[in-house]
């Protein structure tokens, strides 16, 4: 199981982590589907998580899910973590995990790493509510 503050993004999944949902915004229509985004947060970081269809209507602040295969990416320009097609949410307690509220990994800008462009690595903080644990380089 990977901790929240480990993930960078990619483009394929294999992410697989629990969390609890700390907050979540309003439903809105993409197209014909529903689209939600939560803050969610481990122990070790917090993250925007995107629901779409019934994840909308599953999950409230309190939840803790537990992602499995899920994808860290870009989506509309916002860095959000999510179950993606091949991915899977399920809620497995409530109220009870300890958690952090920073650093909000999708606040932070990534850039590829200068000896491999295939990696990400954190480059700076886009958000002056967010910090980045350990330090940045």
């Amino acid at each position: 199981m990977q901790s929240l503050k480990d993930i960078v993004p990619a483009a394929s999944n294999n992410i697989t982590t629990k969390f609890i949902v700390l907050d979540k915004g309003r439903i809105a229509l993409e197209g014909q589907q529903k689209m939600c985004l939560a803050l969610v947060a481990d122990e070790t970081a917090a993250v925007h998580f995107q629901m779409w269809g019934d994840e909308c209507d599953a999950f409230e602040p309190g939840d803790i899910i537990q992602l499995e295969n899920g994808i860290f990416s870009y989506n509309r320009n916002n860095l959000v973590l999510r179950a993606g097609k091949r991915g899977k949410a399920e809620k497995v307690g409530e109220f009870t995990m300890a958690y952090v509220e920073t650093p909000n990994m999708s606040e932070i800008r990534w850039a590829p790493d200068p000896t491999n462009s295939k990696i990400y690595v954190a480059e700076a903080v886009t958000s002056p509510f967010s910090r980045v644990f350990p330090p940045m380089n």
